[in-house]
């Protein structure tokens, strides 16, 4: 009779010993049918299971198996079975396996302890590597497209599916901190096995381990892998390795690659090390070139320098290669010296762009920049013009830095640019970036001072020093005394140290001969307005304008009415004209100050300055100023009455009008040295805040309020989409003042028209404006204007009676 084929004959011997371990109660019959199929994964003696029967068990039978034993953990015959039987027998059958088939069974059926026992001992005795490597050689029992994605997914969400499973019970190797670092020294281990095999001479694929790392670094766990020493190690030493690398990440799918590449660049120790690793791959994937040649570089900002350096220093270090850095510098000129961007994208942003423009032009060659000089010097004359324009201290001084490197890197012997900055750390950096650092670069001696030692020559140290610190400068000239001849000195007078006495005691006179003061108060503005630093006096502009703010307080209406007029006149320069804002903050802020409160004529304008309302230098006060407003406002409840705070007037309310509306005059009228609603969106920004500040000083006379707030509201209506941030700025802070300030049946009759648009208004600032202080103001807007709504709806007879 002739034998069955072997695939019938292992069907029936596999359902017998099935059968007789879901059937039998006798501990040799179990023994003996687990040994049976623990024979089909052996390579046992001639008398057990041919190789074409081991084959046909591992391909059709072998999870049938496995999944039979989890569903009987429970069973009798189970628990029936020595700890050495259990562990030769039961175990041996998930360990001894295909691995990968193993792996989808233990992850389906975890959760009682037994298969915790047996999933752990799986990742401990290196079944990880030999599933790996299974599918390197091609060895995979069964091979899908369906079952890859399953096993990939099983293979990195195991720390999840085990958390989730075993919760307060999970055991330390599936935790994350321990997984993921096991499983990349598993895949280094398969690399290594590859390259050993393909020095003998065997073929194999990177297929599927590369699909793993792919797969890990797209869940966030680059770092095990790409930070490990064995890979840096293995690739300098060993051109194979190199080769493996190559091939490893040109199988990665594309989906993935970024993941992957951003994992490398941000763990490599410099660009040598991101070069032998990833070889030419930007030359051959394109989804590779562009996230190392443009995303990195342009989209994305939150990386630090050394990114950009191992970047762009990969990209020149080979020749092949060196046109993708001119690619990059040409991308990044355009976006450096881009008058929009400069105006709406993030100052972090710019900051990084900048950045990787000087990387890129120290990393030229001579022949190199004599290619791109052209386009260079646009960049360069373009980009400081729409840095200077910006009324962003911190984008000038960008600006500023950027051109010196540019215009020293373009022309080395001719002329060179040179502007005037406070230097801090991060324009330290920004010069630092043009001069390249190689891998091999000594780190600077430090500087010593050489003297001659043992030398006493000439010296003093014999004799003892006469104390001086009670000398004083002896001065021929004394401060004035009289208000009448501190102006003369102002006007007339040729001699620096008369003309610093005079400046120095200006504020101290003003203060002390009221009377005086209000008679000659307009002529001395006007002299402090237009006298120029001719001496180079310290602190002469703080002297300048505290003088100019005591006279403003002093004699409020006529000096205010001046000031308001000449911020308008011709031949006034953009900085005169933001002084003359700057007084009257400072003097509503001092005049807004209870009458009982008395001052200390002692602080100068550094106490003064912390309350200056510039959108530029100081964006805290705003801030702290709304949410002081906004908690006075808000209703709260408490076991006992506090009494109420005793009011007390204040000497703004009254001329508050005299401040307010002359600057709304003519607002609209551009001249020939300037134009407000044009180019001078920096002064604009300003005014636009210091009405936004009187609004909110006048919170104590609701009349000239209400009339303030419309004015104001219809003022700003008109340059709410400002492209300038600090305009915005402005307008969100007069936004937040007006609804702050104006009574609320006021203010909701005054919005009626126009509540549906102002709401969707800020509504859009706050989700997309790229500008987050704006953001945040038209926030706080959207909830004053919901408060007030709120109000009205509730106590409708209010406003009827309005």
């Amino acid at each position: 009779m002739e034998a069955p084929p072997a695939d019938t004959e292992v069907r029936l011997m596999v359902a017998q010993c099935l059968r007789t371990l879901g059937s039998s109660t006798d501990d040799k019959d179990v023994t003996a049918a687990l040994q049976t199929l623990c024979s089909y994964l052996d390579e046992g003696p001639e008398s057990g299971p041919t190789s074409v029967q081991r084959a046909e068990f591992r391909r059709a039978h072998y999870t049938r198996t496995l999944q039979f034993l989890i569903h009987n953990i429970q069973a009798d015959w189970v628990h029936n079975l020595t700890a050495a039987r259990r562990t030769e027998l039961w175990d041996g059958l998930f360990l001894r396996g295909p691995p990968d088939q193993a792996l989808l069974v233990l992850t389906e059926g975890i959760g009682a302890l037994k298969w915790v026992l047996i999933t752990e001992r799986f990742l401990q005795s290196g079944r990880l590597v030999d599933m790996l490597w299974s599918y390197c050689l091609g060895a995979a029992v069964s091979d899908s497209p369906q079952l890859r994605e399953t096993l990939l997914g099983r293979i990195v969400a195991l720390p999840d599916i085990t958390a989730n499973r075993l919760q307060l019970n999970n055991k330390p190797l599936f935790l994350p901190q321990q997984y993921y670092p096991l499983l990349a020294n598993e895949m280094l281990t398969a690399l290594e096995r590859t390259c050993q095999a393909l020095k003998d001479g065997t073929d194999c694929s990177l297929t599927f381990v590369a699909q793993t790392l792919g797969k890990v670094c797209m869940q966030g766990h680059s770092g095990e892998f790409v930070n490990s020493p064995r890979l840096s190690a293995s690739t300098r030493s060993d051109m194979v390795w190199q080769r493996v690398c190559w091939k490893l990440l040109e199988n990665v799918p594309q989906g993935w690659i970024e993941s992957v590449l951003i994992g490398l660049v941000k763990a490599v120790t410099g660009p040598e090390a991101f070069g032998r690793i990833i070889g030419n791959l930007v030359l051959t994937n394109k989804k590779a070139q562009f996230v190392i040649t443009h995303k990195l570089l342009l989209l994305q900002y939150k990386y630090e320098t050394r990114v950009l350096r191992i970047v762009l220093g990969y990209l020149a270090a080979d020749r092949e290669r060196r046109p993708l850095l001119l690619q990059v510098l040409r991308s990044v000129c355009q976006a450096w010296a881009n008058p929009s961007a400069v105006k709406h994208t993030p100052l972090e942003q710019q900051l990084y762009v900048s950045k990787a423009l000087l990387l890129s032009v120290s990393l030229l060659r001579d022949s190199e920049l004599q290619e791109v000089r052209s386009e260079l010097m646009q960049c360069m004359l373009g980009g400081m013009q729409s840095h200077l324009d910006s009324s962003v201290v911190h984008i000038r001084r960008l600006g500023m830095v950027v051109g010196e490197c540019l215009s020293s890197r373009i022309d080395n012997n001719g002329a060179k640019l040179k502007f005037e900055y406070d230097q801090d750390e991060e324009t330290q950096e920004l010069l630092y970036l043009m001069h390249p650092v190689t891998s091999n670069e000594p780190e600077p001696e430090p500087e010593y001072s050489f003297t001659y030692p043992g030398s006493d020559l000439d010296s003093d140290d014999e004799f003892t020093p006469y104390d001086m610190s009670g000398d004083q400068e002896i001065s021929q000239a004394s401060p004035p005394r009289y208000l009448r001849d501190c102006l003369e000195t102002l006007m007339t007078s040729e001699d620096p140290v008369r003309v610093e006495l005079s400046l120095k005691a200006a504020e101290g006179l003003v203060r002390k001969n009221v009377f005086t003061a209000k008679e000659i108060s307009v002529q001395m503005t006007k002299v402090l307005l237009h006298i120029e630093d001719k001496y180079n006096i310290n602190g002469f502009l703080v002297y300048r304008q505290t003088t100019m703010v005591a006279l403003t307080v002093t004699d409020c209406i006529p000096v205010s009415q001046y000031l308001t007029t000449e911020f308008y006149s011709l031949n006034y320069s953009l900085r005169q004209r933001l002084d003359i804002l700057e007084v009257l903050a400072l003097a509503a802020q001092e005049l807004s100050k209870p009458i009982t409160e008395k001052s200390d004529l002692s602080i100068g304008i550094a106490a003064s300055t912390d309350l200056t309302p510039s959108p530029g230098d100081n964006p805290v006060h705003w801030r702290e100023v709304v949410e002081k407003r906004i908690q006075s406002k808000t209703k709260r409840l408490s076991k006992g009455a506090k009494p109420p705070a005793k009011a007390s007037p204040n000497r703004f309310a009254p001329v508050a009008g005299h401040f307010f509306f002359p600057l709304l005059r003519n607002y609209d009228k551009p001249q020939v040295t300037f134009d407000l609603l044009g180019s001078d969106h920096l002064v604009l920004g300003r005014l636009i805040h210091t009405l936004g500040l009187f609004m909110h000083l006048a919170v104590n006379a609701p009349v000239i309020a209400s009339q303030m707030g419309r004015a104001l509201l219809d003022f700003v209506w008109a340059v709410r989409y400002h492209v300038d941030q600090m305009v915005r700025r402005g307008v969100l802070f007069a936004v937040c003042s007006a609804f702050l300030s104006m009574p609320s049946q006021n203010l909701l009759v005054d919005l009626s028209a126009q509540l549906f648009e102002t709401r969707t208004w800020l509504s859009d600032v706050a989700d997309g404006d790229p500008d987050a202080d704006c953001r945040s103001l038209a926030a706080q807007s959207l909830v004053l204007l919901d408060r007030s709504l709120k109000k009205q709806l509730q106590d409708p007879q209010e406003l009827n009676m309005e």
